[in-house]
């Protein structure tokens, strides 16, 4: 199994220098824009998501690949200079934990928190206007919700906010059920 956290501090890394970048050259709207894209490509791209973690391609291989997709998504200078370092780098595999870190930072510096919410089922409206008013209730900031779907919850809600996660999923609750019948 492979060491998150050092994956983690890596891209966190890389983040917080985008970030600063973006910052002094007063470009963080324009980046803060091509980040959400970018983790919105990489969602709905298997072909992308292999291209990242895949050591079949060289740094050379995603370098051009990750130009290419900047050059068509019209990214900002900052974030092409930023993908092309990453790349070149051999870091590519952590873009995904460095795009979730910038949002963080980005969210923080406006004062608001990021959450992901994970249902087993996609929620409605009212069921998102609920999660995000409870969250703003929780936090005292104005949350910034992802919301994703893994059936294998079978029911009921995850969220992660920062390090902390609360999990009233179904598949917990059965988890945690099994290993107390276990201990019995």
């Amino acid at each position: 199994m492979a060491d998150d956290s050092r994956t983690s501090d890596v891209g966190d890394r890389y983040a917080r220098a985008l970030f600063d970048l973006a910052n002094e050259t007063g470009t963080i709207r324009a980046v803060a824009e091509d980040v959400a894209a970018l983790r919105r490509m990489r969602a709905d791209s298997s072909d992308l998501r292999t291209l990242l973690a895949s050591p079949a391609f060289t740094s050379t291989d995603k370098a051009r690949a990750l130009g290419a997709l900047a050059a068509k998504a019209k990214f900002s200078e900052t974030t092409r200079k930023f993908l092309g370092l990453l790349a070149a780098n051999g870091r590519a595999s952590v873009l995904p934990e460095a795009l979730a870190a910038f949002g963080v930072l980005d969210a923080a510096a406006r004062g608001a928190v990021s959450a992901v919410v994970t249902t087993a089922a996609p929620m409605s409206a009212a069921q998102s206007k609920a999660v995000a008013e409870a969250l703003r209730t929780a936090l005292g900031k104005a949350p910034e919700i992802e919301t994703r779907v893994d059936p294998a919850l079978l029911g009921g809600i995850r969220v992660r906010v920062g390090s902390k996660l609360f999990d009233a999923s179904l598949r917990s609750k059965l988890d945690s059920l099994k290993f107390a019948l276990k201990r019995a």
